[in-house]
């Protein structure tokens, strides 16, 4: 059957911000425009939803729309996207629209997502907006308890000060923060956390995420890309030399793996959830045999599982975004 092309609204940072040889966003663009598919960019900034204008007979109506411009990316270093003239886009006209803003997920997160909603189920939204604002990374997790390392989320500093005596040696993390920004190994003898939450408390009113810390992270912390919900591929990110984050902003390089029995039991306990939810493309992490997080907001890793094993991830997730929309189609044709 012939593929037909799509409109598709990348809702996203600044283009030339990106790095080409890592951004899945990226990807995920080239690999549409490849199937024909028409891109358009906007930020969501420049967002605007207006429930003030009204029909000739008198009804109310409303628009969610973008200031955006067409774009074609392509593969080249300081000329990777050509961006048109913007004009204001009635993002209901658009087939899909891709949110892959980066975090954090604060309340600017949220309200796009809410705003998002208004276009649904008209315009495929992916990851759905609804399940991306009820599921942030650090929080979905938490309903799989048995796959997790020993996990508090809390603002009573007693209960974080119980909780290390109990395990010695933890990882205080913030719960909306994202790349590895703010991750601190607090081990056994170490003095500082007195001074640590006293200052996260001082400028932040979310609470933090405190885990065991887990030895086998200096073997890696594995980032396997989950599409609707079945493993297509996975990468070992491993510290570098004096640091416990493994985040690849932070210095983590990147490994080939592949997945254990365990990780493989994961995906299977989590993944019909994420289909059920319409969360396409999903990035979760694991530390030897242990789930840590749930990333949905904007996942990353494409580029690199392609470039150590070949498979296309950009094309798996276009895949199951066509057949999802095609699917509505279909349904809304047949009343």
């Amino acid at each position: 059957m012939a593929r037909s092309a799509l409109r598709v609204a990348v809702q996203m940072d600044p283009l030339d911000h990106i790095n080409i040889d890592g951004d899945s966003t990226f990807a995920l663009m080239l690999e549409a425009q490849g199937r024909g598919h028409a891109l358009w960019h906007y930020e969501v900034r420049h967002m605007a939803l207006d429930q003030g204008r009204q029909t000739q007979d008198g009804r109310s109506v409303e628009r969610l729309t973008a200031l955006a411009g067409p774009v074609t990316v392509r593969r080249e270093q300081g000329r990777h996207f050509t961006l048109g003239a913007q004009a204001t886009l009635d993002l209901a006209s658009m087939d899909v629209v891709l949110m892959r803003q980066d975090p954090p997920f604060d309340m600017a997160y949220i309200t796009a997502t809410h705003m998002l909603e208004h276009i649904q189920p008209g315009t495929l939204v992916v990851n759905d907006p609804a399940a991306v604002r009820n599921a942030p990374e650090k929080l979905l997790v938490t309903h799989f308890p048995d796959l997790m390392p020993p996990t508090l989320i809390t603002w009573n500093q007693d209960a974080i000060r119980a909780f290390r005596a109990r395990h010695g040696d933890i990882i205080v993390k913030p719960l909306f923060g994202n790349g590895g920004a703010g991750v601190f190994r607090i081990r056994p003898d170490d003095e500082n956390l007195a001074s640590l939450l006293e200052m996260h408390f001082a400028r932040s009113r979310e609470p933090l995420m405190i885990q065991r810390y887990e030895p086998a992270v200096r073997q890696g912390d594995k980032r396997i890309i989950l599409v609707d919900g079945h493993p297509a591929g996975a990468i070992n990110r491993v510290p570098a030399q004096g640091e416990a984050r493994s985040n690849m902003h932070v210095g983590g390089q990147a490994e080939r793996s592949t997945l254990t029995a365990r990780e493989q039991e994961i995906c299977r306990r989590i993944g019909p959830m994420l289909r059920e939810q319409g969360l396409i493309f999903v990035g979760i992490d694991v530390i030897g045999d242990w789930l840590t997080e749930i990333n949905v907001t904007s996942p990353t890793g494409l580029q690199e599982v392609q470039r150590f094993d070949g498979t296309n991830l950009a094309g798996l997730i276009w895949d199951s975004i066509e057949r999802r929309r095609a699917e509505a189609t279909a349904a809304a044709a047949a009343g």
